[in-house]
This record gives structure tokens, sequence and C-alpha cells, in this order.
């Protein structure tokens, strides 16, 4: 049987594939847990420096797989589900890209902007989808969306559910690129692997839990960790390797997390 997430590692960036392209990748349990298990297994491996999540096939994810929803109307569905939030990209110490490929509709969403950046191909088709099928916003959109793009965007998407198309995300301030499809992942690759070559691990570590965090923190109370965290860095070899290489003008060579 196929992998449901395939996996590669190529100069400190792993790229994960959802794989089920004959679905447009429809979200699963088991999918999802795959998913997780290797972003979890990422976190831990001293190689990996950044992530990038895209879909095989034509689409990034088309959201929950009808069969799932079909059991769940009819009372039929008992699948156990994984205990790690859909969120649970936001707790990895490493960032994690979105390439999103094509198809990228209501559960989809969430995982593509849970993602710390979002590239998109111009012409895919998003749409949060939730009120043409009777559902709400789900697993913290309603939180995410305002804080991206803005209450009144956030409201259009959210209570139209309408079609809309990559390079209107971008237009809207809801991803960070807008390309053409057939480079949307070996962009975000590139732009990984730049992450991998100069910036700091720990770096990256600490400024992607300030970011997620810091979003329900007060300025005082967030300037107040930062000082904390800065401190902290000058302990860090990172701080003296950052410093040296560019006195010496040379490329960082930053430990592994």
């Amino acid at each position: 049987m196929a992998e449901l997430v395939l996996s590669s590692l190529d100069q400190g960036v792993l790229t994960l594939t959802f794989n089920r392209p004959d679905t447009l990748n429809a979200w699963t349990v088991a999918m999802g847990r795959r998913y997780f298990d290797l972003l979890a297994k990422a976190e831990k491996d001293p190689e990996v420096r950044a992530v990038v999540v895209t879909g095989a096939g034509k689409g990034f994810c088309s959201g929950a797989d009808f069969k799932a929803l079909a059991a769940i109307r009819s009372g039929s569905y008992d699948e156990e589900p994984d205990p790690r939030p859909n969120t649970f990209p936001t707790t990895i110490g490493k960032p994690v890209i979105a390439a999103v490929n094509g198809a990228c509709a209501g559960l989809g969403m969430v995982h593509a902007l849970v993602c710390d950046l979002v590239f998109t191909a111009a012409d895919a088709k998003w749409t949060t989808a939730f009120p043409r099928r009777g559902l709400i916003a789900e697993y913290g959109l309603s939180w995410v969306l305002p804080r991206i793009m803005g209450q009144q965007r956030a409201m259009d998407i959210l209570l139209s559910g309408r079609v809309f198309t990559g390079a209107e995300a971008y237009e809207l301030g809801l991803v960070n690129r807008a390309v053409p499809g057939e480079s949307v992942v070996s962009e975000a690759q590139a732009y990984a692997r730049e992450l991998a070559a100069y910036s700091s691990p720990a770096s990256m570590a600490v400024i992607k839990r300030q970011v997620w965090h810091d979003w329900n923190a007060t300025l005082e109370a967030s300037t107040a960790t930062a000082v904390q965290e800065m401190v902290a860095s000058f302990g860090r070899p990172d701080f003296g390797e950052g410093v040296a290489s560019f006195l010496e003008r040379r490329p960082p060579n930053f430990p592994p997390l």
C-alpha cells in the first residue's frame, strides 16, 4: 500500500507530500497521524532544519474525506482520533512551509494556515466551504484568519464559502507568495534551503514560539519574554557563530537544534 505521506530530505529541507492524489489528498485520520508522526520525527532530527509540506497530484488537500463525513452523518463513524490537535505544526520548533499546489479546501485550509509560511500556486483553488456544508469555522480558523488577513476579509471567505484563487489569496494577504503552479514546490524548497543555510536553528525555534504565542500576550508581557530570550541567546554558540561569520564574511555554520 502506498505511503499516505511521502518524505524526502535534501540539504536540510524535509519535504512531506500528502499522497492520496485520487482524492485530491482528502484528509483522513490515518494520513494525519502519519503527517504528525513525521513532523515529530523531524523535530528530533538534527539533519532537518526546515520542512516543506505539499500534495501529490493536482491538490494540496481537498478537506475532510467525504467517506468520513458520510459516516459522521449516519452515526457510524468510529475511527479513533489522533490526540494531537490540528494545530500541531505550530508546536514544532522548526519552520514549516506550505506549498499549496492545488485544491485547498476546508480542513485543507486549516492545515495550510497552521504552517508558518504559505506559498501557493496562483491558479490553486481555495475555499473554506464550511457554510456550504452546514459546518462552522473549524479547528481555530476563526482565530487564525482574522489575525492573518483582518476581520472583514476573514468574514467574507468564512461566511460565503466561495472559491478564490491563489492569486487572490495573495492579494488578500492570506499567503506569502503566489507563483506559477509548476514552480510552487521548488520555490518553497529554495526558500527553506536558505533558512537551513543561513538562519540559526535555535533562533528560528524561539522566534516561531514567540510569534505563535505572542498573539495572546500584551506588549509588556511580550517585551519581558523577549528580554529573557535575548539574554539566553547570548549564551548559545549560535550567537558567537553568527557574529564571527559576519565579521569573517563567510556563511555561518550553526549547530543543529
